[in-house]
């Protein structure tokens, strides 16, 4: 490369292979299909650890004691509450609202409900970080009973956090094999790297705001089609399939048409995600529970159809995401469709929170530290020279 080329700018890459910052919390290794959480493979944590030791493993780079897991599910649960007035506000919102948009509005609430939200130091961010956990699925649990005319539900102190965030969403306390599926899926979606919320959410903290304006940040990001919200757009789909047989036919109409296949494909892995291979038994075993075994039928037809196809039209490798088999998963345990997205977040909060503490505080990150890219502009409107301004009246 000549030292001209090695100045000219790299544009429109969506940063794709731009490394941006170091990190100790997680590692997404593409090539091989992994996905580690502070040097432990997914699917060991996934087969091995409840939620609440997932998210004391990020804020705290080891796995608890006894002693210790009991110490974090107590402050947890003792954070497990919501201010009248949050409550009193949820009650303003239309019921038609979006719940990403409730989230994203929710999160910034809290900030003026937290005597922490303005401490700058990491003690008083980790104190805000088990809060964030333990009220972003009382938010959405709320906002869920309110929108349907009900009052919400106190969490049950017996519970674990991902029972009791079915409890409040449902009304309904689970069975053990329910409240696990639901743990296992916190943890498979509680980090991942420097994925599209989460780097706006260590962008956002970068400026010195503060975790509650970073991890509402992070929330409008997670809601689009092409991060968090593609869970719930794969659940529309396999409803538009309606059958098996289907499949084919419609996998062709959307290729033709230039159209996308939810849940196939992802920025960074090149071969299966490891999360998907987790999830898919789950989805198959909750569709038999309920007597609708079709739509992790459909689910699995059109992965494996999807995968001929790309082949054998376009030549390339595709495979299932996360959000591919997420989808019938969540749509069996009876969760809303426009839920999924936010069920996304009340995992994700902790990778999120992870994140900011570690943008603020790391040893490793240069201070002060201000993500700011550069871009190219080619907005040439006169030429080579700026624009003459013209008065008013020449125009």
């Amino acid at each position: 490369m000549t030292e001209t080329e090695a100045c000219i700018p790299t544009v429109n890459t969506g940063l794709r292979g731009v490394t941006v910052a170091s990190t100790r919390i997680s590692d997404v290794d593409g090539q091989a299909g992994k996905l580690i959480y502070r040097g432990y493979l997914i699917k060991t944590l996934a087969e091995n650890a409840s939620y609440e030791e997932v998210v004391h493993l990020l804020l705290n780079e080891h796995l608890p004691t006894a002693a210790e897991l009991a110490d974090f599910g107590a402050r947890l649960s003792a954070e497990r509450h919501l201010d009248p007035a949050v409550i009193a506000a949820l009650k303003t919102w239309p019921t038609d609202a979006d719940p990403m948009d409730v989230l994203q509005a929710g999160i910034s609430m809290l900030a003026s409900h937290d005597p922490d939200s303005r401490d700058d130091s990491e003690p008083g961010f980790r104190r805000t970080a088990i809060r964030l956990i333990a009220r972003v699925p009382m938010l959405l649990a709320a906002w869920q009973r309110i929108r349907r005319g009900k009052t919400p539900l106190e969490p049950v102190a017996e519970l674990g956090h991902a029972a009791n965030f079915l409890y409040m969403l449902s009304g309904d306390q689970p069975d053990d094999e329910l409240a696990r599926f639901m743990d296992v899926c916190l943890v498979l979606h509680a980090e991942h790297s420097f994925n599209a919320s989460t780097f706006t959410a260590r962008q956002v903290a970068s400026t010195r705001a503060h975790m509650y304006a970073a991890c509402s940040a992070a929330v409008g990001s997670l809601s689009g089609d092409l991060h968090g919200g593609a869970n719930a757009r794969v659940m529309k789909m396999l409803m538009e399939i309606g059958s098996v047989e289907n499949v084919p036919a419609y996998v062709e109409e959307q290729l033709n048409a230039g159209k996308l296949i939810y849940g196939l494909g992802h920025a960074v892995y090149k071969v299966d995600d490891p999360r998907a291979r987790i999830l898919a038994p789950m989805s198959q075993r909750m569709g038999q529970r309920i007597g609708q075994p079709q739509w992790y039928e459909i689910t699995h037809r059109l992965e494996k159809t999807g995968k001929e196809i790309f082949k054998k039209r376009k030549g390339i490798d595709i495979y299932a995401n996360v959000d591919f088999y997420s989808a019938s998963l969540y749509y069996a345990m009876g969760i809303p469709i426009d839920m999924f997205t936010p069920v996304f977040a009340v995992s994700r909060i902790a990778g999120w929170t992870a994140h900011v503490i570690e943008e603020r505080f790391a040893e490793a990150a240069p201070k002060p530290l201000l993500y700011r890219p550069s871009s190219q502009y080619v907005g040439d409107y006169c030429g080579p020279e700026e624009c003459a301004f013209v008065p008013m009246d020449a125009r």
